[in-house]
């Protein structure tokens, strides 16, 4: 059995034991990014079942009858159109099994339920494979760096070859920069990434669109890469000229905000606490009503997921976690910054794993 296989074996049993202790004899697994966390097939149409016993069964249609037998060899393996009836047939009477009901629409649901064998109890399940994902081994926080480290070239590349510059517009910039991450391996980006300039640049959430880069303006750029189903998130502010005071004066603030972030990101904070720890900066400083939004999120399979670091966050971090810590000033009308890294959760300090310039870079 190869490493991939026993690292899939491994989160199965961790969940098998979680299905047991949740009085469940077994899960359907219907959420594709969950198959592929629990056996390692990447096709765009499967379900899988795990047992409390730790056996398992998946299921694929007809297109994916090669794929799946080579990503998947360890399980058990049917090519079929109508997967859930085929993983739920068999299922012994009496057995309570589980569903993704965060994953399920209500249609999704009566079908299942129409497929469901009498005798066994279908149970609504959420958060038990999100709770296993929270930390991650070793093979995820390799493909976590690497993608990290891809992305920080690409934008190192694009800022060291003049691609941020007055008279560029914000779309140029983020497809020169999408560009240059799939030419170093991305799949794609992450999200749609966000080139923010000027007055654009107290949106938090402001895409990429038609504005020029004028002297003067702050531009925000947010993105990543998503690579061999991982992905990457990190956040850099420019000076495109010389910035006014006012500017000079938020980005200090929100970098000040950024280090007591990571600082406090150490096993055993709670999260809210981490949140706070940004927020107390940017509130002494005197702009805590502009940081609107929460610090972080935890970064792997998906872009955004848990540990969910805010105000309201549930939870402490611990070893081997990742989390972004992204303060920003967004002041309406004048400019905002927001500066992001991606941590992975150590015994100690945290490994800051998007590696790149925080002092204010003048272009």
């Amino acid at each position: 059995m190869s490493m991939a296989d026993t690292r899939f074996e491994t989160r199965r049993r961790k969940l098998a034991s979680e299905l047991a202790a949740k009085r469940l004899d077994g899960l359907l697994v219907s959420h594709l990014l969950h198959v592929r966390y629990l056996s390692g097939f990447t096709g765009s149409n499967a379900a899988l079942m795990v047992f409390k016993d730790r056996s398992a069964r998946i299921a694929t249609d007809g297109r994916y009858t090669t794929q799946i037998a080579a990503e998947v060899p360890d399980i058990e393996a049917t090519v079929t159109r109508q997967l859930n009836a085929e993983l739920l047939e068999g299922v012994a009477d009496g057995y309570r099994i589980g569903y993704e009901a965060d994953y399920l629409s209500v249609t999704a649901l009566e079908k299942l339920e129409k497929v469901c064998p009498e005798g066994v109890t279908l149970v609504p399940v959420t958060g038990v494979i999100e709770d296993i994902r929270l930390t991650k081994d070793n093979l995820e926080i390799t493909r976590l760096t690497e993608a990290a480290e891809l992305a920080a070239q690409a934008l190192a590349a694009l800022i060291e070859e003049g691609g941020v510059r007055s008279g560029r517009s914000e779309r140029e910039i983020a497809a020169d920069l999408e560009y240059r991450m799939r030419t170093l391996g991305a799949e794609r980006p992450s999200f749609d990434t966000i080139v923010a300039s000027g007055p654009n640049s107290a949106m938090p959430h402001h895409s990429a669109g038609d504005r020029a880069l004028e002297q003067g303006d702050l531009v925000t750029i947010d993105f990543g890469m998503h690579r061999l189903g991982f992905n990457s998130d990190m956040t850099r502010t420019f000076a495109i000229g010389e910035p006014e005071e006012f500017l000079r004066e938020i980005y200090e603030a929100t970098l000040a905000s950024q280090l007591a972030g990571v600082r406090a990101a150490t096993p055993g904070t709670a999260l809210a606490d981490v949140d706070r720890a940004c927020r107390e900066v940017i509130d002494e400083a005197g702009f805590g009503e502009y940081f609107v939004h929460s610090t972080g999120h935890g970064v792997g399979l998906e872009v955004h997921e848990a540990p969910w670091a805010a105000a309201t966050g549930k939870g402490e971090l611990a070893k081997d976690m990742t989390l972004t810590i992204e303060p920003g000033i967004y002041v309406p009308g004048r400019g905002g910054v927001r500066i992001e890294d991606t941590l992975v959760i150590t015994d100690g300090a945290p490994r800051v794993i998007t590696e790149y310039p925080k002092d204010l870079i003048v272009l």
